[in-house]
């Protein structure tokens, strides 16, 4: 390479009232916050933001605007709460995005209304405002053939050669929205409530007569007993065994003593966050009692967070991550658009989840898809059944051994839909490795289900202002083209 010259600069940072800003004090039409603002369906916003509102007199809430615009920009920046409002507090762009006038210098609101406003667009209004994103996207071309079946003959079911009004293809998976908490395991998470209970205890003894110990046992030799085996590298299975059932033992008496000063002192001292701490610790005990009892590592809906006693274990069987703890998802793609069909924090097989996502895809889009585009798992025979009966082809082996001349057709056909299958594949890594879908922050249940519907809808936002950046240059360069021809012409 040849040499290059350098200038150093100037040190001295110059004055603020000296810098100068590049849009000449208006904002530019052609900043991505801009763009959004005009693709969001705002008055779909306020009409949800309305609904969890009440309509007795009080103190003016915030709009629903700038509700929906925090929740959506922690999302889209993956920021904390805290951050979001000092993103907010800086940047016009997304102060523009919120519906404000003019810029503030002050933060809009404080760091703990991001909660309320979860609360206030719950899964169903974030659900709505996906659909509303692709309905005004894409106008539905034929309307779903009305359910009542009133004074006219049943359907009959289609043979496999019918359905050739199906239109597009619907794609489908699940995925993990793996939940804030620490990996669980039986010794820590018993240590765990032993230690909350002595501290409800802290908070109860102020209000009895103080009469003898805290507790009946020593809770030095208790803490003791815990980092003996914490400390360990690998210990043994029968040593942790016997410490889980040690630390049982002083949850019990912990347990029992808190019964006898409830009952002396009342319920109302604790407050509504311990008293629900103190039922999900009850439940953990029975649990671990049950299972070291019987020998077992299994309970039905067994709670691995005190914390979050609402997220369960999701066995993946991934070579990265086996089990996850956290809400499962079941998603689509149509169009490159991705809908989230299902969500729940308990397990579930994604495979009988078919059929549901086949009945909404004509609702939206008043037919059949003509290929869904699955795994192994979905191909049961409830799921054949219902395809061959509404001339769906549901991607996979045939059942049965093959003839020789259709062996070539069939692996090209599969090659095919692997290769149509990865849209949903880049869907999940492009919402976990860049909106943060790989860790929901949120602690409460139902905010938590918010924020990963709203991971989906920042990823179909994007994916529009794509479209949208693409179609322009198409009609830009058609323009051009056109142009030039007129011009060889004249």
């Amino acid at each position: 390479m040849g040499c290059q010259m350098y200038h150093r600069e100037d040190k001295n940072q110059q004055r603020m009232e000296e810098f100068i800003l590049s849009f000449g004090g208006c904002l530019s039409a052609g900043n991505r916050w801009v763009k959004m603002a005009k693709v969001m369906p705002w008055d779909v916003v306020e009409e949800e933001y309305a609904k969890s509102m009440c309509e007795a007199e009080g103190r003016k809430s915030l709009p629903g605007r700038i509700a929906y615009g925090a929740i959506y920009i922690k999302e889209q920046e993956n920021l904390t709460d805290v951050r979001t409002v000092e993103y907010l507090q800086e940047n016009p762009y997304a102060q523009y995005f919120v519906g404000l006038q003019e810029f503030r210098e002050e933060a809009l609101f404080d760091a703990s209304m991001m909660v309320h406003f979860r609360k206030r667009f719950p899964l169903e209004s974030i659900q709505r405002i996906n659909e509303t994103l692709y309905e005004r996207m894409h106008p539905k071309a034929k309307e779903p053939p009305s359910d009542d079946c009133s004074g006219s003959e049943k359907e009959e079911p289609a043979s496999p050669g019918e359905g050739s009004g199906n239109e597009g293809t619907l794609i489908l998976d699940a995925t993990v929205a793996p939940a804030d908490i620490r990996y669980p395991t039986d010794l820590g998470l018993v240590n765990e409530c032993r230690e909350n209970t002595e501290k409800m205890i802290e908070t109860l003894w102020e209000h009895t007569e103080k009469r003898g110990h805290k507790t009946s046992y020593s809770r030095k030799k208790a803490r003791k007993s815990y980092m003996q085996i914490v400390k360990q590298r690998q210990p043994k299975a029968k040593a942790v065994q016997r410490a889980v059932v040690e630390q049982l033992e002083y949850v019990n008496k912990n347990l029992q003593t808190l019964e006898r000063m409830l009952t002396c002192v009342g319920d109302g001292i604790l407050s509504d966050a311990d008293s629900f701490r103190l039922c999900t610790i009850r439940k953990v005990y029975r649990q671990q009692k049950q299972m070291a009892e019987e020998g077992k590592r299994r309970c039905e809906d067994r709670i691995v967070s005190l914390r979050q006693p609402h997220v369960r274990c999701i066995v993946r069987g991934k070579a990265r991550a086996p089990y996850e703890f956290g809400q499962k998802l079941h998603l689509s793609v149509v169009n490159g658009f991705t809908f989230l069909e299902h969500q729940s924090w308990n397990n579930f097989h994604e495979g009988t989840q078919l059929i549901t996502a086949a009945e909404r895809y004509r609702k939206r889009f008043g037919v059949y898809p003509k290929a869904i585009l699955a795994d192994k798992a979905y191909r049961n025979r409830d799921n054949l059944r219902f395809c061959s009966k509404h001339g769906i082809r549901l991607s996979g082996p045939r059942l049965g051994r093959p003839p020789k001349e259709e062996i070539q057709a069939d692996q090209a056909q599969a090659y095919h839909d692997s290769c149509q299958r990865n849209w949903i594949e880049g869907r999940n890594g492009i919402a976990k490795r860049r909106y943060g879908l790989d860790l929901i922050l949120s602690v409460l249940p139902e905010t938590a289900m918010t924020e990963a519907a709203l991971n989906v809808l920042v990823m179909n936002v994007a994916h529009l202002l794509r479209m949208l950046l693409r179609l322009w240059g198409w009609v830009l360069r058609w323009r051009l083209a056109h142009l030039r021809y007129i011009y060889i012409i004249a």
